[in-house]
């Protein structure tokens, strides 16, 4: 412990970006999904809301709401609808504030 307290006082203050490379192995770990809002239709955010198991998507309005927080990455959503639901890629999240985590897709409108 001397020896690192002492390596410290004589460089100073050492610190790397985190993570210094991307690991290999994060690319096979699942991820959230990621929406595609222009194929999102009325009718295929209910199926997204009754296929979560985790009630990570619900509807309000306009808006297909996604809480990051409350996913699993089961991927059934990705299931439900391959078209407009894809792997973000994305495995480490953090925030200090949950609300945060919730983001709004918006819901194409039914063309007629």
């Amino acid at each position: 412990m001397a020896f690192w307290f002492a390596r410290g006082v004589r460089r100073g203050v050492v610190t790397t970006r985190y993570p210094k490379a991307p690991e290999p192995v994060g690319s096979t770990f699942p991820t959230p999904p990621a929406f595609r809002p222009g194929l999102l239709t009325p009718q295929l955010a209910e199926a997204l809301e009754s296929a979560c198991p985790s009630r990570a998507l619900w509807r309000e309005g306009a808006l297909l709401l996604f809480d990051l927080g409350r996913c699993t990455t089961c991927g059934e959503c990705a299931r439900v609808a391959p078209e407009a639901v894809r792997p973000s890629g994305v495995f480490e999240l953090a925030t200090r504030e949950p609300s945060r985590l919730v983001k709004g897709i918006p819901i194409a409108a039914v063309r007629r």
